[in-house]
């Protein structure tokens, strides 16, 4: 075994002040405090019936993002994920999830707080959520429901445009004089 050179005392690297070490770790703008399910429900209404079928089902789904501030730069983001499939007008299965998570906000300009956490944090979250979807239609005794993946700056961009055209309808259209 070949000896190791002990590292300078001073210098680069050395923490010396001189500016030329390693560079500092900073804060990351959002990070995961911690993430659960805060509610999970499956209804397969039909079952057995609905299991010795060969069907491909008509699937809905629905996804919202949520945003409640806990204390200090802490805020927990959900992301509900609604699915439902059915057949002519019966429902096979519904699963529903509330998946959350809480996020410390790092050192960023107030305003970008907001679309950080309503983009980013269902971002990072929603991995783990399809996995417990999948894996609760499998259970059920269904195929996996495999959610794709989702553009949550998009959904984000809509929510904002909605939300300024509920605040700024346009003015009632006069009829033109005739």
């Amino acid at each position: 075994m070949a000896d190791m050179p002990n590292p300078p005392t001073n210098g680069p690297g050395s923490g010396d002040g001189s500016g030329l070490g390693p560079p500092q770790q900073q804060q990351p703008a959002l990070a995961v405090k911690a993430q659960y399910v805060k509610d999970l429900s499956f209804e397969n209404p039909r079952a057995p019936q609905s299991l010795a079928q060969q069907i491909s089902p008509e699937i809905r789904i629905a996804i919202n993002v949520g945003l409640q501030p806990l204390s200090g730069n802490d805020y927990e983001v959900t992301l509900t994920i609604n699915a439902e499939a059915k057949m002519a007008a019966e429902a096979l299965f519904t699963v529903e999830l509330v998946y959350a998570g809480v996020f410390a906000v790092g050192p960023i300009p107030t305003e970008h707080v907001r679309p950080v956490l309503l983009i980013e944090g269902p971002r990072l979250l929603f991995p783990f959520a399809r996995n417990i979807i999948a894996d609760s239609v499998r259970d059920g005794g269904f195929p996996p429901l495999f959610l794709q993946p989702v553009d949550f700056y998009e959904l984000y961009r809509r929510e904002v445009a909605s939300q300024q055209a509920r605040a700024n309808p346009p003015p009632p259209s006069s009829p033109l004089p005739q």
